[in-house]
């Protein structure tokens, strides 16, 4: 090259390098640094106990065993909760079978009865009519006395009070039972059903069951041991889903927008978790002492929740992680 095109050259150079280095100042001058938040998966822990008192009769899982949701646990001696469950199923029978008793009414036998009583009544009421007209006579002739007299008319009034009596009870049998008691006895058989209920679902209660997927962290009790509902039998911990627990300042509150991905690292691995912010919180709070952080302890922060996508068994609950907004 000559000395002539290298002094056009290297003119040309320089300008482009001047342009290319002003365009990169352009552009990188108002970008913003990448946020970074430090924070803890959170610890989620379970402790499982019985609605029910009782003696424990099996303890299923040991500490450290992987249990998943709906498995069995630990059971209570569930005979008196039987002998429970088979009491009010009697009672429920009773109920029941006193109801259909009133819904039917009286039998045609007692009906049969009632009528008869009737006409018994009538001629008992008859004949005692018939004695005290006959001793009235006998007393105008003189050949009865007023004593007589006045014992055969109360004879009379008692057999007609006899007659009446039978025949009202000759209506109630026909009628059959009172809506009244048939109200009664649906709501005694309703009061059975529900005890009924009761002691199934205590029943039911003997028996404890892991909530979600997790891992027991403590076997508190033992076989034969007395338990009662405030007293836990095992401590788990959830394996799915994992949060991160972060803060945010209120300046960094622009990129905390629920559904943004993040990137999550950890001390201990070199593996990058990617993770999902799904709650910022509303209300400011005071930064605790948990948050690794460079700023004063007394600034105010936001709490967020990450939901990491895909973890795995090096995520351990407490564990200090740093999260990194993209920027």
């Amino acid at each position: 090259m000559s000395f002539n095109k290298r002094r056009v050259v290297l003119p040309v150079l320089l300008v482009l390098a001047v342009i290319a280095a002003y365009t990169w100042h352009v552009l990188h001058a108002h970008a913003s640094p990448a946020v970074v938040l430090y924070g803890n998966v959170d610890i989620r822990e379970t402790d499982l106990a019985f609605r029910q008192s009782g003696r424990l009769k099996t303890m299923l899982v040991d500490e450290g065993a992987r249990v998943n949701a709906g498995q069995l646990l630990a059971t209570l001696d569930d005979v008196p909760f039987q002998e429970a469950v088979a009491g009010a199923e009697a009672n429920v029978a009773q109920a029941r079978a006193e109801l259909t008793k009133l819904y039917h009414g009286n039998r045609p036998q007692q009906v049969a009865e009632a009528r008869e009583a009737v006409r018994q009544a009538v001629a008992t009421d008859q004949n005692a009519r018939a004695d005290a007209a006959r001793q009235r006579g006998l007393l105008a002739n003189g050949a009865s006395s007023q004593r007589i007299v006045d014992a055969a008319n109360a004879a009379s009034d008692a057999a007609d009070a006899n007659l009446a009596a039978a025949r009202q009870q000759l209506n109630l049998m026909v009628v059959g039972s009172r809506q009244e008691d048939i109200d009664a006895g649906v709501a005694q058989l309703a009061v059975a059903q529900a005890n009924l209920a009761q002691a199934r679902t205590a029943l039911s209660d003997t028996r404890v069951f892991a909530p979600v997927d997790a891992i027991v962290l403590s076997r508190v009790r033992e076989p034969g041991s007395m338990v009662s509902p405030v007293a836990p039998v095992y401590t788990l911990t959830a394996i799915t889903p994992v949060y991160v627990r972060a803060y945010a300042r209120e300046t960094e509150l622009g990129k905390m927008v629920p559904g943004t991905q993040v990137k999550v690292f950890t001390d201990s691995s070199q593996h990058v978790y990617t993770g999902t912010v799904g709650f910022v919180s509303p209300q400011a709070e005071f930064t605790p002492k948990s948050v690794e952080t460079t700023d004063l302890r007394t600034d105010l922060v936001y709490r967020i929740r990450v939901t990491i996508d895909h973890p795995d068994e090096h995520l351990r609950q407490g564990m200090p992680v740093t999260v990194r907004f993209a920027s």
